[in-house]
């Protein structure tokens, strides 16, 4: 048998494997990418029901009172207790900071939050959560890479309940944290939770790889399907 002759068929046979491969695994990348732009559309149209519930929540006076002060804002549709590790709780949240130069928010950037230690009330398996960042270090905190609440940033439950006046607060926190869970407030204690980017999420809703710093700092990309968000934040903070 000719030896070049069986290299080369040798050769020609792993390209031919190497095409295939490559073929089905395109697919794949591309539905993957597609299912994270959905997964993030859909999570900034829960975000935006989320905030309109708090601001028409009656329970919610000290936060109406608070988002108008705020410098940045994560909202979590839902945080459920055995959805971001075994044994331990999380969920997704989209972020967005108020641009002081251009006098408007920026946003949204998506975030996880988990931690095996959270505290859920009893009966409470799933809670939308806010965190309001009050101060220029909590906005600088939330735009890390991973941060744990409560330890590289301060962090304090808001007030809730009517009537309950926004002076009770702990005004001396980087963040205040306000949550609900099945009709009950303050579902879930997040002191020592971890947040880290959703980079996936990130970059599929922008077409492109971006940082939370390129999207709410740097202002270098945008979506159209982000006007409903900045609409209902706009009407909350009134700003």
């Amino acid at each position: 048998m000719d030896t070049t002759k069986l290299i080369g068929g040798i050769k020609g046979l792993m390209v031919t494997v190497v095409l295939a491969v490559a073929l089905v695994a395109a697919p794949a990348l591309s539905t993957s990418a597609a299912d994270d732009r959905q997964e993030a559309e859909q999570l900034v149209e829960k975000a935006k029901f989320t905030l309109e519930d708090f601001m028409s929540d009656k329970n919610m006076e000290a936060f109406h009172d608070f988002i108008r002060r705020a410098k940045g804002i994560y909202i979590a549709p839902q945080v459920l207790k055995g959805a971001f590790i075994v044994g331990a709780s999380g969920g997704t949240g989209v972020l967005l900071a108020w641009d002081e130069k251009q006098k408007s928010w920026a946003g949204p950037a998506f975030d996880t939050v988990g931690g095996a230690s959270f505290g859920f009330q009893i009966g409470g398996q799933a809670s939308e959560v806010i965190l309001l960042a009050m101060t220029d270090r909590g906005v600088t905190s939330l735009l890390s890479n991973s941060l744990k609440l409560g330890a590289d940033v301060g962090l304090a439950a808001g007030p809730v309940g009517a009537g309950v006046a926004a002076s009770s607060a702990n005004l001396s926190a980087d963040i205040l944290s306000f949550a609900r869970s099945k009709g009950l407030y303050g579902g879930v204690s997040l002191d020592g939770a971890v947040m880290a980017v959703r980079g996936s999420l990130n970059d599929a809703y922008y077409g492109r790889k971006v940082t939370p710093t390129d999207i709410l700092v740097r202002r270098e990309v945008s979506n159209p399907r982000s006007a409903g968000l900045l609409e209902a934040v706009r009407k909350a903070t009134g700003r």
